[in-house]
């Protein structure tokens, strides 16, 4: 099963709005029309068209789909989110009337809006389960920053509420997740798992785990977007002079270079040494400089700062408040 990207069949952004969505299918729908369009496999294409906007122009349909949009790749197998099940249940094509495995994996075998008020039973006939969806849950998920870059899924544990036939709750169920975090998210980001939260009553579908990621703060660098800065402590005689220091990343060490006669919280850019964004690259890593004094000097010490100060003739506040 390969996945779709609904918005590339459309030639879309995937912030289009209802009515761009609208316009790019009759658009398509127009030229691809089986009964009108004379272009190589036209009816193939006028349906890809169809499901696409089924998909789309439904805003919950559509929720759900950009949800699962983040683990997949035009035209390559599909096998979503760690702990995705799809809705599908191994039946084919032909079961689920024009529309792919795909989106009958996501939406089911009664994808179909169908009219307002009309056949109760949906699309195959067949009536609608009068059992009750499961229970959603919900919890926070601590994330480190070095675990925003790395391929390995988290493991997560959580409870799930519990019910019997008759709806009355029972002993909540321990579960145990691999979750793979998605690229570029952030603090506060919102991740939907399907069909991972209580289990429905009376066959209704499962409810599904919403976790909200809290980055968690780390002891060396502060977050800002996608970029990370982290402050260089450096001795005034390193910021005078020039000097080379190891800078800590994510992933290692780098060799900084500090120019002669640098300032304090002078920033320096490291190209790409930041977080992940959602489109595959990098933030930045910003080094700022931070003065620190030494310890209380002895007498000899003194003295030099003095040798110093006297020799310098420097005012740092010849020019303030003016």
């Amino acid at each position: 099963m390969d996945f779709k990207d609904y918005y590339k069949i459309l030639g879309v952004e995937p912030t289009a709005d209802e009515k761009a969505i609208k316009t790019a299918y009759r658009k398509l729908a127009r030229k691809y029309h089986p009964d009108v369009s004379k272009e190589k496999d036209a009816e193939d294409k006028f349906k890809e068209a169809s499901e696409a906007y089924e998909a789309l122009s439904n805003a919950d349909k559509r929720a759900e789909y950009d949800e699962l949009r983040k683990y997949g790749q035009h035209g390559r197998p599909f096998q979503g989110p760690p702990g995705w099940q799809g809705r599908g249940g191994g039946f084919h094509e032909e079961s689920a009337g024009d529309f792919s495995d795909f989106f009958s994996s996501i939406f089911g075998n009664a994808g179909g809006r169908g009219a307002p008020g009309g056949n109760p039973f949906g699309r195959g006939g067949q009536q609608r389960s009068a059992g009750r969806r499961g229970q959603d849950v919900e919890m926070e998920m601590a994330v480190f920053l070095e675990e925003t870059l790395a391929d390995e899924s988290k493991k997560i544990s959580f409870k799930v509420p519990q019910h019997n036939a008759a709806g009355q709750r029972t002993a909540d169920l321990t579960k145990n997740l691999n979750v793979k975090i998605p690229a570029g998210v952030s603090d506060g980001e919102r991740i939907r798992l399907k069909g991972q939260g209580a289990p429905g009553v009376a066959g209704g579908a499962n409810g599904d785990l919403f976790l909200t990621v809290r980055l968690a703060p780390h002891p060396l660098f502060e977050v800002d977007g996608h970029d990370l800065i982290i402050q260089v402590p450096l001795a005034p005689w390193e910021v005078a002079l020039g000097t080379k220091v190891a800078v800590p990343t994510l992933t290692g060490r780098i060799n900084l270079t500090i120019r002669p006669d640098s300032q304090n919280a002078q920033r320096m850019r490291v190209k790409g040494m930041g977080l992940k964004d959602k489109q595959g690259g990098r933030g930045d890593l910003f080094a700022q400089i931070k003065v620190v004094m030494p310890p209380a000097a002895d007498e000899a010490a003194k003295a030099a700062w003095q040798a110093l100060a006297d020799q310098a003739g420097f005012d740092p506040r010849a020019n303030w408040g003016r």
